[in-house]
């Protein structure tokens, strides 16, 4: 299984050449979100010389009868239908529109059917619902968008998601999160076919990285642990939290934190576990580094005055949360949101 959390370092020497192009069949949802589409198609359909021959062949499979609907108000139609997906290789499932999809029986018979005769199959974004609703992800650990990770555990509670991997290659099947991540998963698969220099390539025309370093937690809305996005939700300890926000510059012992709130420290935890979900110093601990990806973005600090400002004291202890929460470095970060040269 492969995890982009962190990044592994592909081989380098590519397999060996095929024998025939590799087909891959992208399918048609109705409605569809056009970038998720967009991608398989100009990975594996528009080669501009990277990929070896015999390379790809892509087709657009219709999953319903006549023109397919698309965000935006685009028709779309395709002269392959589902068979399709009895010869294909690879079979990848973009995004589905969230608000009320129901991918049809025929779909997902097809998916399975391609399946047990050995095709990949691979979702892209919440497609993944697709490839849940066939079956296809029970008991497997699948990556998705992390503001639908949620709702599929919710739908699917068979399936492990992991809401900071930016894609999941277990073997058969093969998930991504949202968007860009769509980007990832589709030059992991051409690495895996041709090797890492003609993924490099493929990137390179695109004017994408082969690789991306960390995975979603940088790119998610910073939340409590206990999955409230302020202490403003937390009734009894709101004054103490928000106190706490304004000053995490300074040391805050616990001792600090539970006189402020009118508690020993043992009544402080306990309350603090009941309320917020976490202990206080993971609260603080996350706090600070949410702070500080603030001053990334926004600033020209160096790293090492960031960490101060952001109460953890030196660069080195910041880079240290940064890998364990966001699975990137702090330049890493702010080279990805404010478009820094590496």
């Amino acid at each position: 299984m492969t995890h982009l959390r962190p990044a592994r370092t592909p081989a380098s020497a590519p397999p060996p050449a095929q024998a025939a192009p590799l087909r891959v069949a992208v399918t048609l949802l109705s409605p569809s979100s056009l970038f998720e589409l967009a991608v398989p198609c100009a990975v594996f359909g528009q080669d501009g010389g990277e990929i070896p021959s015999p390379g790809y062949e892509l087709v657009l499979c219709q999953t319903v009868p006549g023109a397919h609907h698309a965000v935006g108000g685009l028709r779309m139609e395709s002269s392959h239908g589902l068979e399709a997906l009895a010869s294909a290789d690879l079979v990848i499932v973009p995004a589905c529109v969230m608000d009320g999809y129901e991918p049809p029986a025929a779909l997902l018979d097809a998916l399975c059917s391609a399946h047990a005769r050995g095709a990949r199959i691979a979702s892209l974004c919440s497609g993944a619902f697709v490839l849940a609703a066939a079956g296809l992800l029970a008991g497997r650990e699948v990556a998705t968008h992390w503001m639908y990770a949620d709702e599929l555990r919710r739908r699917h509670p068979d399936v492990r998601v992991d809401d900071r991997a930016l894609y999941i290659d277990d073997g058969s099947i093969l998930t991504s999160a949202g968007t860009a991540a769509a980007l990832d998963l589709c030059l992991h698969i051409v690495r895996g076919d041709h090797g890492a220099t003609v993924a490099a390539e493929v990137g390179r025309r695109m004017v994408v990285a082969p690789h991306r370093e960390g995975d979603q937690a940088q790119y998610a809305r910073p939340k409590s642990p206990s999955g409230q996005t302020t202490s403003a939700s937390v009734v009894g300890l709101a004054p103490v939290l928000d106190w706490a926000l304004t000053r995490l510059d300074r040391p805050l012992p616990i001792a600090e934190l539970a006189a402020r709130a009118g508690m020993s420290v043992r009544t402080f935890e306990r309350h603090f576990a009941r309320e917020v979900g976490t202990t206080p110093l993971k609260w603080l601990n996350q706090q600070r580094v949410t702070h500080a990806r603030t001053l990334l973005e926004t600033t020209d600090l160096p790293v090492d005055t960031v960490a101060e400002r952001a109460g953890l004291g030196t660069g080195d202890s910041l880079r240290q949360h940064f890998h364990r929460l966001l699975g990137t470095t702090p330049a890493a970060y702010r080279r990805t949101y404010r478009g820094l040269p590496g």
